[in-house]
């Protein structure tokens, strides 16, 4: 293989398909390959993945502490506040597999293009909304667009990073998703204050629009498996063949993502339960994604160096111990402090579902079983908030937090028991190198 150091890092860099391939096959890297991952740096992905990952979280994170407050100003009970937030993981679930496939047959470039317009329009069509089922329609198809989002900036980073350096490249793309939900929850406060909060929406339509006009300057690394005349394959085969991975390690997957989507769903219902005013939430939320910021290098560090299973378990273990906390608060500091904590965990595991995805997929399929992961997250992204509904809709909002915790303390020996189990076949990979 030709190196070329003097042209740009995706025309000089290995492809990741040779990478995975010795990785998998326990070769070791070529002297190409060697030198392409030695001149890898993360700032050379910084405008072209971070960025619209940064704009585009801006406007979710803008909206993510308001969404319930808003289904209940349009007359929502408690219940159905919880339920049209989780309706965002509904549409992500919905999606999860068309989106694989979409990417498969399109590229991450323009799929982060379309998606980036189309939730503009979602995004509109929610600030105009006056009523609650117009807002769940809208939140369903937001949830839709931003599966297929994710899943194409995933597979941009796997075609762009050395395998070496993929769970530090991932937990920062999780961290600038982060740096997103510190600045959205600021901007959200101000527009609160000034315009209410059918005014947020009309924020996140803009920061998804420019981010999907940004995503048309990344490259297209893998436009060599779209040429004509290659087989695609389908997206049921794919899961087939790979079916055992996703019942095992994707249940782990499954308990992860519905751990963070208590943060979004039970934590704003409680602080308007004790009274916190609006403004004074996404404040709160503001604080929780700064503690992500400062979290994610050194969970992605630890990542690399020590394994997946030192990230994964704290994530279900602090929102575990914050949701049994969170009936015991009543003001908005000790909220603010339960907030916290959930943050401590949730950001050390950041990037860590797309770490270990990024472990498992194959050569061949990847965007299809890549979508087959994101079901699995999706599946917990729109479970919590569900469960959340269920019991708030037949018991006071306390009883959710007592059973959030119980099964957040079961959920982490579960996903423990299978990321160590990954990270031992992983490294038993690297040492028959």
């Amino acid at each position: 293989m030709r190196v070329d150091l003097t042209g740009p890092w995706w025309q000089s860099a290995p492809s990741t398909e040779h990478a995975d391939a010795s990785s998998q096959n326990g070769a070791m890297p070529t002297p190409a390959q060697q030198v392409g991952e030695e001149r890898f740096r993360l700032r050379e992905v910084a405008l072209t993945a971070y960025g619209p990952t940064i704009v585009n979280a801006t406007g979710h994170g803008a909206v993510a502490p308001v969404l319930a407050l808003r289904a209940r100003e349009l007359g929502a009970d408690v219940g159905t506040a919880a339920l049209v937030v989780g309706l965002l993981g509904v549409g992500m679930l919905i999606a999860s597999l068309p989106a694989g496939a979409l990417v498969a047959r399109i590229g991450e470039r323009r799929t982060l293009f379309g998606a980036g317009l189309l939730d503009a329009v979602i995004m509109l069509a929610a600030a105009a909304s006056g009523s609650v089922l117009l807002l769940a329609v809208a939140v369903t198809a937001s949830g839709a667009t931003w599966t297929a989002f994710l899943l194409a900036r995933q597979g941009f980073m796997i075609d762009a990073v050395p395998a070496h350096q993929r769970a530090r490249a991932l937990a920062a793309l999780g961290g600038s998703h982060r740096v997103g939900l510190l600045v959205g929850p600021l901007l959200g406060a101000g527009v609160i204050h000034v315009g209410g909060l059918r005014w947020v929406f009309v924020l996140a339509a803009v920061t998804s629009a420019l981010s999907g006009l940004m995503a048309l300057l990344m490259p297209d690394l893998g436009s060599e498996r779209r040429r004509p005349g290659s087989t695609q394959l389908s997206v049921w085969s794919v899961l087939r063949a790979h079916r055992r991975t996703l019942l095992t390690l994707g249940s782990a997957v499954v308990v992860l993502s519905a751990s963070r989507s208590v943060r979004t769903s039970l934590l704003p219902l409680w602080a308007d339960h004790v009274g916190i005013a609006a403004s004074t939430t996404s404040l709160i939320f503001a604080l929780a994604a700064a503690v992500d910021i400062a979290m994610f290098y050194p969970g992605g560090w630890v990542m690399d160096h020590y394994g997946r299973t030192l990230v994964a378990v704290p994530v279900v273990l602090t929102v575990a111990v914050g949701s049994l906390l969170l009936p015991l608060t009543a003001a908005a500091w000790s909220v603010a402090a339960v907030v916290g904590l959930i943050a401590v965990g949730n950001g050390l595991g950041s990037g860590i579902v797309m770490t270990l995805g990024a472990d498992s997929a194959p050569t061949e399929g990847r965007a299809q079983f890549l979508g087959g992961w994101r079901l699995c997250g999706d599946v917990g992204l729109s479970g919590g908030p569900l469960l959340i509904s269920a019991v708030a809709s037949v018991a006071p909002l306390a009883a959710a937090c007592v059973v959030v915790g119980g099964v957040g303390l079961l959920g982490t020996g579960w996903v423990g028991y299978w990321t160590r189990r990954a990270d031992r076949s992983r490294l038993g990979a690297i040492s028959r190198r």
